[in-house]
């Protein structure tokens, strides 16, 4: 199987992250997967947004946990990256998950709680993939070990990946014991030990932010499982060029 393109945070360099306008853009390019990232609001919406505070992507500022969802949905998502996306707002994971859930597409849900741990994050968001019937094509990432435990704790058979950008002596066995299906590491990690290892111990190996030719021709070459990159129109133009699909 060749190597998958997930769309990182969708066609995040055609439109603004983690919103309608990125996530479309990414599915009408042919993308195979998308990845976005997961907070929760006050009133402990999960909403799709990779900061914990609003003030790079939105009018506002401050911290997502602070705001209630109803207050987050008048701020501003899109004038920040062009003014053609001026008023685009932010989507609620229940909303992306009604949309992808009538597309073939992967799902990666990242979980943004290594730096604030929301409570209950892991079942909030576990609680809509069963509803939406997405579970079985959808993997949580998180860059929290704990995290990670928690979902297995919930649903042993759902698939994690545990992120990383730091490397470390037995990662690939301590992503096992954790409970992880994948490692997903940063593009400077990926190497042909690495991706073998993983392969012996049957674990995905996935790789972040692959935007540059030469990093993505790697990947491919070497057989990473799959890609995140910001750019998945030139991924697919790439992969299709080397291996004539």
């Amino acid at each position: 199987m060749s190597t998958m393109v997930y769309a990182h945070r969708g066609a995040s360099k055609h439109a603004p992250e983690n919103t309608f306008p990125a996530f479309q853009s990414a599915f009408e390019m042919g993308a195979e997967g998308i990845e976005t990232d997961v907070q929760l609001t006050r009133d402990h919406i999960p909403v799709l947004i990779h900061d914990e505070k609003v003030n790079r992507t939105s009018s506002g500022i401050g911290f997502v946990k602070d705001y209630t969802y109803e207050q987050l949905r008048k701020l501003d998502f899109g004038s920040w990256f062009s003014p053609k996306y001026t008023g685009t707002t932010i989507l609620s994971l229940e909303e992306f998950l009604a949309w992808s859930s009538r597309k073939k597409l992967q799902l990666n849900i990242e979980l943004k709680n290594n730096v604030i741990d929301y409570p209950e994050l892991e079942k909030r968001v576990y609680d809509l993939l069963i509803k939406y019937k997405v579970a079985g094509r959808t993997t949580i990432s998180s860059f929290n070990p704990a995290s990670i435990e928690r979902i297995k704790h919930i649903d042993r058979k759902l698939a994690t990946a545990l992120l990383t950008s730091q490397s470390k002596k037995g990662l690939v066995e301590y992503a096992r014991e954790l409970g992880a299906n994948a490692l997903h590491i940063k593009y400077r990690l990926l190497s042909e030990k690495l991706v073998a290892k993983c392969q012996e111990k049957d674990m995905a190996v996935r790789v972040y932010t692959v935007n540059k030719t030469a990093h993505m021709r790697k990947c491919f070459l070497l057989k990473s499982d799959a890609i995140f990159t910001d750019v998945p129109d030139r991924a697919l133009q790439l992969r299709d060029s080397l291996f004539d699909l």
